[in-house]
């Protein structure tokens, strides 16, 4: 069988091999039939095997050929059996451009020769044979039908691939999520700047902060750092602060303290000398200072008041230590102040107070109740002279007469107007003179104000005996910007008073008058005041005659102002879900021992205040029988019951109704004291539980068998 394969030998027309090109003719070719089936196989691998031929030119055999005679498999064709050649044997062809050297057979379907017959058939180079001869073209072997790749397989292939390509370009690469590198713990406070920390303390109560200065060391540094203490008012805890806090406060924060205010802390007594060193002395950078009902002596006042040259308000008053030297320890140091009260100082005088008036030049507010001296024209010269105050506060002065309040408003020997008959002296500055408890004081005194003192806003005259009308007729038309006005027991008061003050041009604008104890007063006079007055927002009229008009009028009044009431935009509600703005007090009445107020006027206030959408309401203070009932009114009504309201209001009607019945005498008293006391049980429900179902007293039922 071998030697009809040797035989068997076809030329190829491919190129040459090296070796082949040395022969003088072509090698010569015999046709042989067409093998089929085993034989072909047979042939084909045959074909392959041609180590021996390569040892004949002294070559070493590729390494993936097999030593031995046995052939070996160097190549198959995985030509499908669709393709146009069918199981044509392919063609092998030399690289021309290995420069002699053979390279890996590669088949080429196109080759020459292979195309022009299919039957032509390849000599088998063997180890025997002597030419050298290597073939060009070798023919392959199909693949086996379960590993053959068919077209349907390959279009499945290419569609699944075209899936995956467009799945790729479509979708995003997911990210790896990396975890998170765990943050090393640290302290948030410790780690947070020293600015942020006074920032955020700068909030609480001094209170508070001194509290927090026993967390740790460290808070106690920051609790006391003296940027937190640049204020220290202790008018609301005085009582309560110990005088080691006080001390160490500062001692801690003293060139920072602007503002000290120390008013009633007498457990400062000893404690001014700290550690040999005097706290006046750590203070320099003051501009308020106060110490009003302190326990100290005169050197520590002095001390504060040198170091100090800046200060601006200064009260001392009520501390004995202070003495006209204080006075000029003030005239000679602090030029810039503006607000100085030494009332109740009772070493100190006008002589005093006169090196103040014309040293310092800024002097707005002077308060010098129950001082010596103002009896002094000197005094009152310089204040007209200097004409710079505009709060004068003189009560409790018995020395002040007439004669000091014309030089302080006239000057001396003033020009006079022939026209009209009044001094020709520059407007003074004055806002407020609190000339009250003045017994020297008479119309006359009174009258110099008239013309003289446009700016005036509040005018306090209470307890001055000798007052009359004739003292205010003048004067309330000359005073268009008058607001507050005191007239407490002012005995010799009558309603022409108070008519004229309605028909003042300060009657808009008037907002607190007290007539208290002017037993002259009546309705007369009230009635009108109330109509003309739009803007009062306390009205004292306790121990008058003024009866339950004056309440309904002022009811009447309050509802007719109501509706041209506008509430400030901020105080609307910002949505149709929001609350209700609840209602506040504008209007304070006082009324108690008033005989002729009953409880029929209470009630028409109560029924005012109860109504509807009511945001403006009048506090009232009645008579104590009443009081308890209007108090639980106002309160139901100040936070928006106004239901529970109107039910106590008429409740209350009801007991005050049943109680005046059962004192009448006649038929059906003792039905009318049972229903008396019904009533009255009833209201005392009412008005103790409330409208949330508080608790109500326990009553028995009585006994059943008896």
């Amino acid at each position: 069988m071998s030697q009809v394969v040797q035989d068997s030998m076809t030329e190829s027309p491919g190129a040459m091999t090296p070796a082949s090109q040395d022969a003088a003719e072509p090698l010569p070719f015999e046709q042989a039939p067409k093998l089929k089936g085993r034989k072909r196989i047979l042939q084909g691998l045959q074909r392959i095997s041609s180590s021996p031929s390569l040892a004949k030119f002294g070559r070493t055999p590729p390494s993936s050929y097999r030593s031995g005679n046995k052939a070996s498999m160097s190549c198959v064709s995985l030509t499908s059996p669709s393709s146009p050649h069918g199981h044509s044997y392919g063609i092998s062809y030399s690289s021309q451009s290995s420069a002699g050297f053979s390279t890996a057979p590669t088949s080429v379907a196109g080759t020459p020769g292979a195309d022009s017959d299919p039957r032509v058939r390849v000599r088998i180079m063997n180890g025997n044979d002597s030419t050298g001869y290597f073939p060009q073209t070798l023919t392959s072997v199909p693949l086996p039908e379960e590993v053959r790749v068919t077209p349907k397989d390959l279009q499945v292939s290419h569609t699944q691939a075209a899936i995956a390509e467009q799945r790729e370009t479509v979708s995003e690469p997911v990210a790896k999520v990396k975890a998170r590198k765990r943050r090393e713990n640290f302290d948030f406070w410790a780690e947070m700047p020293h600015e942020i920390k006074v920032q955020i303390l700068s909030f609480l109560s001094p209170k508070h902060i001194v509290k927090c200065s026993l967390v740790s060391k460290a808070w106690h540094k920051i609790c006391f750092d003296g940027q937190l203490w640049m204020i220290i008012d202790t008018e609301e805890y005085y009582r309560q602060i110990p005088s080691t806090s006080l001390v160490k406060i500062m001692t801690a924060a003293g060139p920072f303290i602007k503002d000290l205010n120390l008013r009633g802390c007498v457990q400062m007594r000893d404690r001014w000398i700290n550690d040999g060193q005097n706290l006046s002395e750590l203070c320099r950078n003051l501009e308020n200072f106060s110490l009003e009902g302190c326990r100290i002596d005169r050197s520590t006042v002095h001390y504060f008041l040198l170091r100090n040259p800046r200060l601006v308000h200064i009260n001392i008053s009520g501390l004995s230590a202070v003495n006209n030297s204080t006075m000029k320890i003030i005239a000679q140091g602090c030029r810039f102040i503006e607000h100085l009260n030494v009332s109740w100082c009772q070493q100190v005088d006008t002589s005093g107070l006169h090196n103040i008036v014309q040293s310092c030049t800024k002097l707005r507010d002077l308060r010098a109740g129950e001082i010596r001296g103002f009896n002094d024209s000197s005094f009152a010269l310089s204040l007209f002279e200097t004409n710079r105050l505009e709060r004068l506060v003189a009560s409790h002065c018995e020395d002040l007469d007439d004669d000091f309040l014309k030089l302080l408003i006239q000057g001396l020997d003033p020009e006079i107007d022939p026209l009209t008959d009044l001094p020709i002296v520059p407007p003074r500055r004055l806002r407020h003179i609190d000339i009250s408890r003045c017994p020297s004081l008479t119309d006359s005194g009174i009258q110099s104000l008239d013309h003289n003192v446009p700016y005036l806003s509040g005018l306090q005259l209470s307890h001055i005996d000798s007052l009359t009308d004739s003292a205010l007729t003048t004067l309330l038309p000359t005073t268009p910007l008058l607001t507050h006005l005191d007239l407490e027991e002012l005995d010799d008061l009558t309603n022409t008073t108070l008519q004229n003050l309605a028909q003042s041009p300060c009657a808009p604008l008037l907002e607190h008058l007290n007539v208290s104890y002017c037993e002259s007063l009546s309705d007369a006079g009230m009635l009108p005041l109330i109509k003309a007055c739009p803007s009062l927002h306390s009205l004292v009229m306790d121990n008058t005659r003024v009866s339950d008009l004056s309440l309904v009028e002022a009811a009447a009044q309050l509802r007719l102002h109501d509706r041209g009431f506008r509430p400030p935009l901020s105080s609307l509600p910002s949505s149709p879900h929001s609350p209700k703005q609840k209602p506040e007090i504008t209007l304070n009445l006082v009324a108690y021992d008033c005989s002729n107020v009953t409880w029929t006027g209470v009630r028409e206030i109560l029924s005012r205040n109860a109504e509807q959408n009511r945001l403006r309401i009048i506090g009232l203070k009645c008579f104590y029988g009443y009081q308890d009932t209007v108090n639980e009114h106002t309160k139901r009504v100040l936070r928006g019951d106004s239901r529970a309201a109107e039910r106590l209001e008429r409740k209350w009607g009801e007991y005050m109704v049943a109680s005046e019945e059962a004192g009448a005498a006649g038929a059906g008293a003792r039905r009318r004291r049972r229903r008396a006391r019904e009533a009255a049980m009833v209201h005392a429900d009412e008005e103790e539980g409330g409208p949330r179902g508080g608790r109500r007293r326990a009553r028995s039922g009585g006994c059943v068998v008896m």
